[in-house]
């Protein structure tokens, strides 16, 4: 996972924010946080004229499987520290897993959207929250709990993922994101296709890793 190198001052998470699921349909976050991560996918990946929104293709499934899952549990990831200043090519540097990362994150968005705006995220308009996403991605927000820069990192890491991957992960509602771009998906055997479509656009329904199963 890529990320920022951390700020000490940052604290490692208390048990009291381990996962507890509750928003319908999720595995790990509550109704609030799934509020909160649905229209933060739909303002980062919007619907337009090229094509589906995040939410609408289920960004916000996809984050939250993969908050329940290993990944999010911090499975491979080493966190024993010491956790001291690092460069970014060094990687991630905090003493939290992904999904304490991602859950104290929205905490301190949420409280900052309340304080300035009376508002939680997802009742903001589209402007306002976009106006927000600005202010994480431009560091113009020094949240409390965690470095700014490495939680907006994480959402729009996993904003795109959640976007292109196959759709057995949650995502990628009907391939719609693999058939905008003209991506075939998993089947991987093209070798009676190569001299037909030699110098030609090749255009085939894709299909996903459980179409071949």
């Amino acid at each position: 996972m890529a990320a920022t190198a951390a700020d000490t001052k940052h604290h490692h998470v208390t048990a009291a924010t381990e996962p507890h699921g509750g928003g319908s349909g999720y595995e790990f976050f509550n109704v609030d946080e799934s509020a909160f991560i649905e229209a933060a996918v739909d303002t980062l990946i919007p619907s337009d004229s090229t094509g589906p929104g995040a939410k609408e293709l289920g960004v916000a499934i996809y984050i939250d499987r993969q908050m329940a899952g290993g990944y999010g549990k911090g499975d491979r990831l080493y966190l024993e520290g010491p956790f001291g200043e690092g460069t970014p090519e060094q990687g991630y540097q905090l003493p939290m897993t992904p999904s304490e990362l991602i859950r104290a994150g929205i905490a301190d968005i949420s409280a900052h959207v309340q304080k300035n705006h009376k508002s939680t995220f997802d009742g903001l308009s589209a402007k306002d929250r976009a106006a927000v996403m600005a202010e994480l991605d431009g560091k113009k927000v020094e949240l409390p709990t965690v470095p700014t820069a490495t939680f907006f990192g994480l959402l729009l890491q996993l904003t795109i993922e959640g976007y292109f991957a196959d759709p057995m992960y949650g995502g990628n509602k009907d391939r719609a994101a693999w058939k905008m771009i003209g991506f075939p998906g998993a089947d991987a055997m093209y070798m009676d296709k190569i001299e037909p479509f030699r110098n030609k656009p090749y255009a085939a329904d894709p299909r996903g890793i459980q179409d071949l199963i």
